[in-house]
């Protein structure tokens, strides 16, 4: 019997370690992109690279008492998704085809980018309160499933 961790979960449970880089105040989030049991990008949650970090001058979403997702464009940070596309960019690899484990699903603006990236498959292990991102990735045709959180047993 094998006792190596499933695929998905490894890949979740490294999506997880991602976010320990997160430098937001409110919610650490992880991405990877993973095509051939390969993993070609990761991101995390943060400002821009070489700007000053939530961690360091506070929250602006939490000072305004803004719910989480909403007002996307009141927040410093790129999204985990966002710096998955933008590091796979920037590397010059493509994302097509591709699977994205992320700790928290998709918001909107992720989703759209991730369609249009035409990943393969979407997993998260939290939910995140946007409809809208599951109608358009339903419209999409694109699959995407919540995973439970399974940490291997030695």
């Amino acid at each position: 019997m094998d006792k190596r961790i499933p695929w998905p979960d490894y890949f979740m449970n490294i999506a997880y370690l991602v976010a320990e880089r997160s430098t937001c105040l409110r919610r650490k989030v992880g991405a990877l992109a993973v095509k051939d049991k390969r993993i070609l990008a990761t991101g995390y949650n943060g400002a821009p690279a070489g700007l000053t970090h939530c961690l360091d001058i506070g929250c602006l979403r939490e000072k305004l008492g803004i719910p989480s997702g909403q007002r996307h464009e009141l927040c410093r940070a790129l999204h985990a998704e966002q710096n998955v596309i933008i590091q796979a960019a920037i590397h010059g690899v493509s994302i097509e085809g591709a699977d994205i484990f992320c700790t928290t699903q998709p918001c909107i603006l992720c989703a759209k980018m991730l369609i249009n990236c035409r990943v393969r498959a979407i997993h998260f292990a939290e939910g995140y309160p946007d409809e809208m991102s599951r109608e358009m990735l339903d419209e999409s045709g694109i699959p995407y499933q919540r995973m439970e959180r399974r940490p291997h047993d030695r």
